[in-house]
Protein backbone atom coordinates (compact mmCIF):
# COMPACT_ATOMS: atom_id res chain seq x y z
CA UNK A 1 0.00 0.00 0.00
CA UNK A 2 1.51 3.36 -1.09
CA UNK A 3 2.61 5.99 1.47
CA UNK A 4 0.17 8.92 2.42
CA UNK A 5 1.37 11.62 0.57
CA UNK A 6 2.70 14.28 2.57
CA UNK A 7 0.79 17.41 0.63
CA UNK A 8 1.77 20.92 0.31
CA UNK A 9 0.18 24.25 -0.17
CA UNK A 10 1.70 25.92 -3.12
CA UNK A 11 0.22 28.85 -4.61
CA UNK A 12 0.98 28.80 -8.80
CA UNK A 13 3.10 31.28 -8.77
CA UNK A 14 5.45 29.40 -6.72
CA UNK A 15 5.76 26.14 -8.35
CA UNK A 16 8.64 26.42 -9.95
CA UNK A 17 10.71 27.43 -6.65
CA UNK A 18 8.85 24.39 -5.19
CA UNK A 19 9.33 22.00 -7.83
CA UNK A 20 13.49 22.80 -7.84
CA UNK A 21 13.11 22.04 -4.01
CA UNK A 22 12.32 18.75 -4.70
CA UNK A 23 8.19 18.96 -4.95
CA UNK A 24 6.57 16.69 -6.90
CA UNK A 25 2.94 17.03 -8.85
CA UNK A 26 0.02 14.51 -8.44
CA UNK A 27 -1.75 15.17 -11.65
CA UNK A 28 -5.01 12.74 -10.11
CA UNK A 29 -4.98 15.28 -7.22
CA UNK A 30 -4.06 18.08 -8.84
CA UNK A 31 -1.78 19.11 -5.64
CA UNK A 32 2.14 19.68 -4.70
CA UNK A 33 3.28 16.92 -2.54
CA UNK A 34 6.98 15.70 -0.57
CA UNK A 35 8.36 13.16 -2.50
CA UNK A 36 9.74 12.10 1.11
CA UNK A 37 9.64 13.33 4.70
CA UNK A 38 12.47 15.96 6.10
CA UNK A 39 13.15 17.84 3.14
CA UNK A 40 13.67 21.57 4.87
CA UNK A 41 13.76 23.70 2.25
CA UNK A 42 9.87 22.34 1.40
CA UNK A 43 8.24 22.97 4.64
CA UNK A 44 7.73 26.97 3.87
CA UNK A 45 4.61 25.36 2.22
CA UNK A 46 3.39 22.25 4.50
CA UNK A 47 -0.07 21.97 3.92
CA UNK A 48 -2.33 23.36 6.77
CA UNK A 49 -5.25 21.85 7.72
CA UNK A 50 -8.12 21.24 4.31
CA UNK A 51 -10.88 24.50 4.72
CA UNK A 52 -14.17 23.13 4.70
CA UNK A 53 -16.02 22.44 2.23
CA UNK A 54 -18.86 24.64 3.61
CA UNK A 55 -17.44 27.89 5.06
CA UNK A 56 -19.69 29.44 7.92
CA UNK A 57 -22.33 31.28 7.07
CA UNK A 58 -22.07 30.46 3.12
CA UNK A 59 -24.90 30.44 1.25
CA UNK A 60 -23.99 28.25 -1.82
CA UNK A 61 -27.43 29.10 -3.37
CA UNK A 62 -26.40 32.77 -3.89
CA UNK A 63 -25.94 34.29 -7.41
CA UNK A 64 -27.04 31.07 -9.44
CA UNK A 65 -26.97 31.42 -13.06
CA UNK A 66 -24.86 33.44 -15.35
CA UNK A 67 -24.74 37.08 -14.55
CA UNK A 68 -23.09 40.62 -15.21
CA UNK A 69 -21.60 41.05 -11.17
CA UNK A 70 -20.15 44.87 -10.75
CA UNK A 71 -18.62 45.26 -7.47
CA UNK A 72 -18.77 49.38 -6.43
CA UNK A 73 -15.65 51.45 -7.86
CA UNK A 74 -14.21 51.46 -4.01
CA UNK A 75 -13.81 48.00 -4.20
CA UNK A 76 -12.46 47.41 -7.37
CA UNK A 77 -8.98 45.09 -7.80
CA UNK A 78 -10.07 44.18 -3.51
CA UNK A 79 -11.08 40.93 -3.21
CA UNK A 80 -10.72 37.78 -1.58
CA UNK A 81 -7.37 37.06 -3.06
CA UNK A 82 -5.59 40.61 -2.55
CA UNK A 83 -6.87 40.27 1.21
CA UNK A 84 -5.17 36.86 2.59
CA UNK A 85 -1.67 34.93 1.72
CA UNK A 86 -0.87 32.98 -0.60
CA UNK A 87 -1.29 29.91 1.07
CA UNK A 88 -4.37 30.35 2.67
CA UNK A 89 -5.75 31.24 -1.17
CA UNK A 90 -4.36 28.00 -2.91
CA UNK A 91 -6.44 26.58 0.39
CA UNK A 92 -9.38 27.80 -0.63
CA UNK A 93 -9.21 27.77 -4.29
CA UNK A 94 -8.58 24.00 -3.45
CA UNK A 95 -11.71 24.07 -1.85
CA UNK A 96 -14.15 25.61 -3.85
CA UNK A 97 -12.67 23.66 -7.24
CA UNK A 98 -12.96 19.90 -5.86
CA UNK A 99 -16.61 20.98 -4.51
CA UNK A 100 -17.33 21.85 -7.38
CA UNK A 101 -16.43 18.53 -9.10
CA UNK A 102 -13.51 20.21 -11.05
CA UNK A 103 -16.13 22.01 -13.32
CA UNK A 104 -17.70 25.51 -13.54
CA UNK A 105 -20.63 25.91 -11.77
CA UNK A 106 -22.51 27.93 -14.41
CA UNK A 107 -21.93 26.21 -17.60
CA UNK A 108 -20.30 22.85 -16.26
CA UNK A 109 -16.85 23.59 -18.68
CA UNK A 110 -13.76 21.87 -17.89
CA UNK A 111 -10.46 23.63 -17.28
CA UNK A 112 -9.19 23.23 -21.01
CA UNK A 113 -5.13 24.65 -21.55
CA UNK A 114 -5.23 24.66 -25.09
CA UNK A 115 -8.27 27.19 -25.32
CA UNK A 116 -6.84 29.15 -22.08
CA UNK A 117 -9.97 28.25 -20.35
CA UNK A 118 -9.18 28.24 -16.38
CA UNK A 119 -11.24 27.42 -13.94
CA UNK A 120 -11.16 30.21 -11.46
CA UNK A 121 -12.70 31.08 -8.08
CA UNK A 122 -15.61 34.39 -7.98
CA UNK A 123 -17.02 35.83 -4.92
CA UNK A 124 -20.45 36.64 -4.32
CA UNK A 125 -21.69 39.42 -2.54
CA UNK A 126 -24.90 41.13 -0.82
CA UNK A 127 -24.54 44.92 -0.04
CA UNK A 128 -25.86 45.96 2.98
CA UNK A 129 -26.97 50.06 2.33
CA UNK A 130 -27.61 51.16 6.04
CA UNK A 131 -24.16 49.94 7.46
CA UNK A 132 -22.53 50.92 3.62
CA UNK A 133 -20.85 47.10 3.87
CA UNK A 134 -20.08 44.62 1.18
CA UNK A 135 -20.32 41.07 2.89
CA UNK A 136 -18.91 38.03 1.28
CA UNK A 137 -21.69 35.72 1.17
CA UNK A 138 -20.01 32.69 -1.13
CA UNK A 139 -17.47 31.34 -3.46
CA UNK A 140 -18.31 29.83 -6.42
CA UNK A 141 -16.27 27.88 -9.18
CA UNK A 142 -16.05 29.63 -12.48
CA UNK A 143 -13.95 29.00 -15.67
CA UNK A 144 -12.63 31.74 -17.60
CA UNK A 145 -15.24 32.98 -20.11
CA UNK A 146 -18.12 33.06 -17.32
CA UNK A 147 -15.33 34.92 -14.68
CA UNK A 148 -15.72 37.18 -17.96
CA UNK A 149 -18.69 37.94 -17.81
CA UNK A 150 -19.40 38.63 -14.35
CA UNK A 151 -16.59 41.46 -14.63
CA UNK A 152 -18.33 42.74 -17.54
CA UNK A 153 -16.44 46.32 -17.32
CA UNK A 154 -13.02 44.94 -16.94
CA UNK A 155 -13.95 42.97 -20.21
CA UNK A 156 -14.44 46.17 -21.56
CA UNK A 157 -11.08 47.78 -20.49
CA UNK A 158 -9.46 44.40 -21.89
CA UNK A 159 -11.21 44.43 -25.47
CA UNK A 160 -12.56 41.19 -25.05
CA UNK A 161 -16.46 42.51 -24.33
CA UNK A 162 -17.90 41.06 -27.70
CA UNK A 163 -16.39 37.75 -26.60
CA UNK A 164 -18.43 37.95 -23.09
CA UNK A 165 -21.69 39.18 -24.59
CA UNK A 166 -21.84 36.33 -27.08
CA UNK A 167 -20.84 34.08 -24.19
CA UNK A 168 -23.40 35.43 -21.79
CA UNK A 169 -26.12 34.52 -24.69
CA UNK A 170 -24.78 31.21 -25.44
CA UNK A 171 -24.98 30.06 -21.70
CA UNK A 172 -28.31 31.97 -20.81
CA UNK A 173 -30.30 31.86 -24.16
CA UNK A 174 -31.37 35.02 -24.38
CA UNK A 175 -31.83 37.41 -26.67
CA UNK A 176 -28.82 39.88 -27.79
CA UNK A 177 -31.59 42.36 -26.57
CA UNK A 178 -32.67 40.73 -23.88
CA UNK A 179 -28.77 40.60 -22.93
CA UNK A 180 -27.74 44.22 -22.95
CA UNK A 181 -30.48 45.21 -21.28
CA UNK A 182 -29.19 43.27 -19.05
CA UNK A 183 -25.74 44.91 -18.67
CA UNK A 184 -26.92 47.94 -19.17
CA UNK A 185 -29.17 47.11 -15.84
CA UNK A 186 -26.26 46.03 -14.05
CA UNK A 187 -24.19 49.11 -14.96
CA UNK A 188 -26.95 50.90 -13.62
CA UNK A 189 -26.60 49.36 -10.37
CA UNK A 190 -23.36 49.46 -10.14
CA UNK A 191 -23.44 53.07 -10.20
CA UNK A 192 -25.93 53.67 -7.91
CA UNK A 193 -23.34 51.28 -5.73
CA UNK A 194 -20.49 53.54 -6.79
CA UNK A 195 -21.73 56.90 -5.15
CA UNK A 196 -21.12 54.87 -1.69
CA UNK A 197 -18.12 54.14 0.04
CA UNK A 198 -18.17 50.24 1.15
CA UNK A 199 -16.54 48.71 4.16
CA UNK A 200 -15.76 44.80 3.67
CA UNK A 201 -16.96 41.99 5.57
CA UNK A 202 -15.34 39.01 5.19
CA UNK A 203 -16.06 37.43 8.41
CA UNK A 204 -16.96 34.03 6.69
CA UNK A 205 -13.34 33.22 5.91
CA UNK A 206 -12.15 34.62 9.45
CA UNK A 207 -14.11 31.76 11.09
CA UNK A 208 -12.88 29.35 8.62
CA UNK A 209 -9.64 29.86 10.20
CA UNK A 210 -8.42 32.11 7.47
CA UNK A 211 -5.95 34.74 8.13
CA UNK A 212 -7.29 38.34 6.76
CA UNK A 213 -5.01 41.07 5.78
CA UNK A 214 -6.81 43.99 5.96
CA UNK A 215 -7.53 45.81 2.82
CA UNK A 216 -6.10 49.58 1.87
CA UNK A 217 -8.90 51.89 3.30
CA UNK A 218 -11.36 53.15 0.75
CA UNK A 219 -9.63 55.86 -0.71
CA UNK A 220 -6.48 54.17 -1.13
CA UNK A 221 -8.77 51.50 -2.73
CA UNK A 222 -9.73 53.87 -5.09
CA UNK A 223 -6.44 55.37 -6.44
CA UNK A 224 -4.96 51.98 -6.41
CA UNK A 225 -8.10 50.91 -8.85
CA UNK A 226 -7.52 54.17 -11.01
CA UNK A 227 -3.72 52.55 -11.36
CA UNK A 228 -4.67 49.20 -12.17
CA UNK A 229 -7.35 50.02 -15.38
CA UNK A 230 -4.37 52.42 -16.80
CA UNK A 231 -2.40 49.85 -16.65
CA UNK A 232 -5.48 47.05 -18.09
CA UNK A 233 -5.42 49.69 -20.81
CA UNK A 234 -1.55 49.75 -21.69
CA UNK A 235 -1.16 48.59 -25.20
CA UNK A 236 0.98 45.47 -24.76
Amino acid sequence: MPAERIWLDVPYAQKDEAKAHGARWDPQARRWYAPRPGIAALERWAARPDVPDLLPGEDRSLGSGLFVDLVPTTCWFTNVRSCVSQQDWERLRRMVVNRAGQVCEICGATADRSVNRRLEVHERWIFDQRSRTQILRRLICVCTPCHTVTHFGLAQVRGVAGQALAHLIEVTGVSAEQAERHIRHAFAVWEDRSRLVWELDLSMLTDADITIQPPPDALRRAQEARAELSRQRAPF
